[in-house]
């Protein structure tokens, strides 16, 4: 113990010490000598070496010094994060935001197109598409120029408690307001459930509440215009499609009756009809007056007045019945007056009068 207390520090030691020597002293400035024999080894007085001292101030005065990498975390983060700190807390001003959603319903059935199938929603219907028309209002110079009308945006985003770096710059221009607005509304439209979100920030609670009506009053005005300029344009379509129709449909009622009135036949069908009944029982009168003359050939005489009455009257038969087929076809095709050829261009008349009657029905029904 009394080792302990005779320790004190010498500025400079003239002859080196070994290594051995020179550990032990330390042990012994730190108090973990380990037995009194231990001690009683050590020659002279022990002495605080001036070497052990100056390491630890090398130690030290390397410690103090920063290396680039840690300059460089420093002016990389945490310069940034006290920067942007110090304007959150201190600097910026307070900024309210509004938020409110709306959906748009349609009557019109849904309809598809190539677009809606990449993008795996089949279903896409005219709600849809003009719900995305509003979020694109929504950010445009056109919603600007609608609200400016009613609003002073400069003085909604330049209000004296704004701070520098969040007001908009004034004077502003157009250009510039229409930038500006685009940071302070974030319209956004969820496919899933057809909801348009809408978020405006303000610096006052009542300017970001006046700026949310306003811009529902734009959006509803919008959507109420696209529908109505809709619903115009397919009446607009029906009408036109009604016209044509009825105007086709005439032509071929005017067809019909000159037809009619140039081939003296009200219905080529039924008079090809009334022909060919007439052809039929003609050629039975011809079968049971070829029987009876047959019958008649049995018991009489050529000459006789009854066998010549009745080859008189099939004579007669057999000229009708060639007049008659000669009048409802023609196999060579030679006389356009026979009644096939009439019944032809008849039941093409008669087909564009259905189809033209088809067609008007339908366009009265989409008009309607």
């Amino acid at each position: 113990m009394r080792l302990r207390q005779a320790l004190f520090r010498l500025p400079v030691l003239e002859r080196p010490v070994a290594a051995a020597n020179r550990s032990r002293l330390t042990a012994a400035r730190l108090g973990h000598l380990p037995a009194r024999a231990n001690a009683q080894s050590l020659p002279g007085p022990v002495f605080r070496l001036p070497e052990v001292e100056a390491g630890r101030e090398v130690r030290s005065a390397v410690g103090s010094r920063l290396s680039p990498r840690s300059l460089s975390f420093a002016a990389v983060v945490l310069l940034p994060i006290a920067l942007a700190a110090s304007y959150l807390f201190m600097i910026a001003a307070d900024q309210y935001v509004a938020e409110f959603r709306f959906s748009l319903n349609t009557v019109d059935p849904r309809r598809l197109d190539a677009l809606s199938l990449l993008t795996g929603n089949p279903n896409r219907s005219s709600a849809a598409l003009e719900s995305q028309i509003v979020v694109q209002y929504l950010t445009s110079r056109a919603i600007v120029d609608e609200l400016g009308t009613t609003l002073d945006l400069r003085r909604i985003f330049s209000p004296p408690q704004a701070d520098w770096w969040a007001r908009l710059p004034l004077p502003a221009p157009i250009e510039t307001l229409v930038l500006y607005w685009k940071g302070q509304v974030d319209p956004f439209y969820d496919p899933a459930n057809g909801t348009v979100t809408v978020r405006v920030r303000a610096f006052a609670p009542g300017d970001a509440l006046e700026l949310a009506r306003a811009i529902v009053g734009a959006s509803e005005k919008l959507v109420n215009d696209l529908s109505l300029r809709g619903r115009r344009d397919r009446v607009r379509h029906a009408e036109a499609e009604v016209g044509q129709a009825e105007a086709r449909l005439q032509f071929v009622l005017g067809e019909i009756r000159s037809f009619r009135d140039r081939e003296g036949l009200i219905d080529p069908g039924e008079s090809a009809k009334s022909s060919s009944l007439l052809a039929a029982r003609l050629r039975d009168e011809l079968v049971r007056a070829n029987a009876e003359l047959s019958t008649l050939k049995t018991y009489m005489r050529e000459d006789a007045p009854g066998i010549k009455v009745m080859n008189a009257r099939i004579k007669s038969l057999e000229t009708q019945r060639r007049a008659v087929a000669q009048d409802i076809t023609d196999p060579d095709k030679a006389r356009p007056g026979t009644l096939s050829h009439l019944l032809g261009s008849y039941e093409q008349l008669e087909s564009e009068r259905k189809f033209a009657e088809a067609a008007y029905q339908h366009a009265m029904l989409r008009l309607d």
